[in-house]
């Protein structure tokens, strides 16, 4: 064979691994963080922007996090006056949950392509005038055809809540920062789906379980108001394109198979000849800032096709080990929050417990304390736990060194839906449920963090579409847990069906170990699938 033509078909045979960049450069005097994604000279570019600007519209986006989960966990506490007042059974209520859970499921494949083709704010608040209106319809629900549908409409308005936070973090600011502001959003999503219940709780004692939803309807319409004149479009599109860098280098594989100490160095070296990694930001003079008026643009409007949009979050399930990870560990995590509080809503109402509405709310203080607990593992910490594995490895920073923290929740997660799930069934003092449901709460809040911070890090080109994949696995596998859940406790019983719940989810935290081993060659065999994904959509920053 042509000694030309192996070289070509090497060359095209071996890629950069995604997600591998050079965090720390150590060539320095002082140690300095390396830039990435690397930041134009455009001070228009999100990047660039101040850190009051940045804290602004993360600030506005968190909050449409807080109430969105509000209103998707708060139906709970209702449950038994509802049961009274209307005659809902038991398999109504899980029904409406479950068609809640499947337009968060759906909503993304409708939503998301329009968020890259139109921009990020016009689906902000068009997301948060759907959830407005819907919470105006459970206010006023009377049937079981009005439950459904209402739930349908909030799953459907809250869909993109998660994917379009996932996002902004990715348009705003850098690896470095991605599990703190990822733990920022899952302090927000906690106090949402943790603290809501428990304010609705007093209100629904107080005023009524209708006003839970009105008191709703005034948060959402304040939000409205700040998001229209507040929340800045954070797409991007340069004045200047740059020339692209890490997604297009290319590294001969053989780096993977010799030893650590010859693949760090063939990796600082292949960074450090690439000339278009920033580690100081230079704004061009000649670029004005854009005036409000523009800042606030209802369309963004790129010429890109939408229609890989629709079909790419499928594939992205099957292609990358990254994504199947974070949607087997998201997915699974939420299953067995919407099993924990289904079942408490509808048990700790009887003996020996008589838990009332508020009983019932007070019950996700744990929750959220374990929450608050464990945020700064999956976020701050993690932060700094990359910083210094990086300076280990020789400045070079790979996504799987993020994973080391989420191994401990393969104990701790399976422990608390055993300590919570078998109190349950043999009545034990409401206390240990409560720190079952504590421990669960500080796990959840960690590896949600993790999870996602790592198929981020991996698959910042294509993190919209990987995320539509993940949250609606997510959400499918809790559409059919509450679907099956009534039948499933009657059938296996309240003991055996959290010892099954414990022993699955052992085995999913235990993921990160063969990512452990085998990332990094996942990475480097799926770059050219990534490449050939990412360009499939317009990526319109000068990276």
């Amino acid at each position: 064979m042509d000694p030309g033509m192996m070289d070509e078909q090497d060359r095209d045979e071996t890629f950069w691994a995604p997600g591998t960049v050079a965090l720390e450069d150590i060539n320095r005097t002082r140690d300095q963080i390396v830039l990435f994604p690397t930041p134009s000279d455009d001070p228009n570019d999100p990047l660039n922007w101040s850190t009051a600007r940045k804290a602004l519209n993360f600030t506005l986006v968190s909050f449409f996090v807080l109430w969105t989960f509000v209103q998707l966990d708060i139906g709970f506490t209702a449950w038994g006056p509802m049961e009274t007042e209307l005659g809902f059974s038991v398999d109504i209520l899980n029904a409406g949950a479950a068609v809640n859970y499947g337009g968060l499921a759906i909503g993304c494949f409708f939503f998301i392509p329009l968020v890259h083709k139109y921009g990020r704010r016009p689906i902000y608040i068009f997301s948060v005038a759907l959830q407005l209106a819907s919470c105006v319809w459970q206010a006023k629900m009377t049937s079981v055809g009005g439950f459904i549908g209402s739930n349908l409409i909030s799953g459907l308005g809250g869909a993109i809540s998660e994917i379009v936070v996932q996002i902004t973090v990715a348009d705003l600011f850098f690896v470095h920062q991605h599990a703190t502001m990822n733990g920022w959003f899952v302090i927000f999503q906690s106090a949402g789906a943790f603290l809501g219940p428990v304010a609705s709780g007093y209100i629904v004692d107080s005023q009524g379980w209708r006003w839970m939803w009105w008191w709703c309807v005034i948060f959402f319409g304040v939000t409205l108001i700040c998001v229209l004149f507040l929340f800045e479009e954070s797409k991007y599109i340069p004045v200047i394109h740059g020339q692209p860098v890490i997604p297009q280098l290319q590294v001969d594989q053989r780096v993977l198979d010799q030893d650590s100490k010859d693949t760090k160095q063939a990796d600082h070296d292949a960074l450090e000849s690439n000339p278009g990694i920033a580690r100081t930001v230079t704004i061009n003079p000649n670029i004005s800032l854009k005036s409000y008026r523009e800042r606030m643009a209802w369309l963004t409007v790129t010429p890109e096709s939408m229609w890989p949009h629709f079909y790419q979050p499928v594939v992205t399930l099957f292609t990358f080990p990254a994504v199947a990870y974070a949607a087997l560990t998201y997915g699974s995590t939420l299953a067995w929050f919407a099993v924990m509080t289904s079942l408490q809503a509808s048990y700790m109402l009887y003996p020996p417990y008589n838990f009332s509405a508020i009983g019932v709310g007070l019950m996700n203080v744990a929750p959220f304390v374990g929450a608050m607990l464990g945020f700064p593992v999956g976020g701050w910490l993690s932060d700094k736990h990359i910083l210094w594995l990086s300076k280990k490895n020789g400045g070079i920073y790979e996504p799987e060194m993020r994973l080391w923290l989420a191994l401990p929740c393969a104990i701790l997660i399976p422990g608390s839906i055993l300590m919570f799930g078998l109190g349950l069934a043999y009545g034990i003092q409401w206390s240990l449920l409560a720190v079952g449901f504590g421990v669960f709460g500080f796990a959840f809040s960690a590896i949600s963090g993790i999870a996602l911070s790592y198929l981020m890090d991996c698959y910042q080109d294509i993190i919209g579409n990987a995320l539509v994949g993940v949250i609606f696995m997510r959400n499918i596998i809790s559409v059919v847990v509450l679907f099956v859940l009534t039948p499933w406790v009657n059938g296996m019983g309240m003991q055996n069906l959290h010892i099954l719940c414990a022993f699955v989810g052992f085995g999913i935290y235990l993921i990160p170990i063969p990512l452990l081993i085998w990332g990094k060659k996942a990475r480097v065999y799926t770059a050219a699938s990534y490449k050939k994904m990412a360009e499939k959509q317009v990526t319109h920053r000068a990276v």
